[in-house]
């Protein structure tokens, strides 16, 4: 798989204070990433970085393989972006708003602004004023700016911020039907743990301007999975236990001793007494409540993302 983003130690300073502080990430062709972190943490500094608004302090950004401070304009024009909320003029349509931005680009296709409208579902919407929209409808709008020029990459800088619960579900779709059906990598950062872990393939997690982490959906999911957990003295005896009289099959053996079980929730008295039974010895039972929200409150050093 090709790395369409990758960064080395970009670093942006401002004063004697790093806003962005050696930051090293990678976004695969064709996945939804992830870039979470509380307000502040330097999620949209990175983000301007890689859109060339700003300049790092120092550090490398390859963009489809190229560097982007040598070649901004041709990387540039393989992106469409949203960072903060969009905007537009009020007193105009939203194709009146398009046909603007498409002659200042320079997009000549002739169906480019239809075919914008209709990918995020506003192609009825032809005599409301783009003033009388609601934010939802101008997110909407902006994504669809973004698409005009039929860009490989989306970069989204919070675009569910301020939205309804329904605008939220509306724009969660669109961003998985951008990946899915038309193939476009996404970048996409939020604050909001429990919208990304919906959204996303894999998660870059940032806190005070340093990457903490990445790691994918599937993996988070993995070591955040409740489970129950047994001490005992036979572990190759008490696991063939388990699948003979149980059916357990969705269990392993952590260190010498340990077994956790995914699965059977409720029912540790009766695994307890069919290991007891068999001369096994039980010096501890524990039952895990950790979560996705436990999780990166550990890694950030208390608190939650949100």
């Amino acid at each position: 798989m090709n790395a369409i983003i990758k960064t080395v130690n970009l670093t942006k300073q401002y004063g004697g204070e790093k806003a962005v502080d050696n930051v090293s990430l990678t976004v695969q062709q064709g996945e939804i990433y992830g870039f979470l972190g509380r307000n502040g943490a330097g999620k949209t500094t990175t983000i301007r970085m890689l859109l060339g608004l700003i300049k790092p302090t120092y550090g490398q950004i390859e963009i489809f393989g190229s560097d982007l401070l040598l070649s901004k304009k041709e990387v540039l024009r393989r992106i469409g972006s949203i960072v903060e909320v969009p905007g537009f003029y009020e007193n105009l349509t939203a194709k009146e708003n398009l046909q603007i931005n498409a002659k200042i680009m320079g997009v000549h296709k002739n169906n480019a602004i239809e075919e914008a409208l209709e990918i995020v579902g506003l192609q009825h919407e032809t005599r409301k004023l783009t003033g009388k929209f609601s934010l939802g409808m101008k997110q909407r709008l902006g994504i669809a700016r973004a698409l005009l020029h039929y860009p490989e990459l989306l970069i989204l800088d919070e675009p569910t911020n301020g939205l309804d619960p329904i605008g939220i579900k509306e724009m969660r779709r669109l961003i998985k039907t951008l990946a899915q059906e038309r193939q476009i990598t996404v970048l996409i950062s939020s604050h909001i743990l429990s919208e990304v872990e919906l959204l996303a393939d894999r998660l870059g997690i940032i806190h005070e301007g340093r990457l903490l982490e990445e790691i994918s959906i599937d993996k988070l999911h993995m070591a955040n999975r409740r489970y129950m957990e047994f001490q005992v003295d036979d572990d190759n005896k008490a696991a063939l236990l388990l699948e003979k009289h149980m059916g357990i099959i969705d269990y392993t053996v952590q260190a010498e001793g340990n077994i956790r079980i995914y699965s059977h929730f409720g029912q540790q008295g009766k695994i307890n007494k069919l290991f007891v039974e068999h001369g096994i010895e039980v010096e501890k039972i524990a039952v895990s409540e950790n979560n996705l929200e436990d999780y990166f409150a550990n890694l950030v050093g208390g608190g939650t993302i949100g």
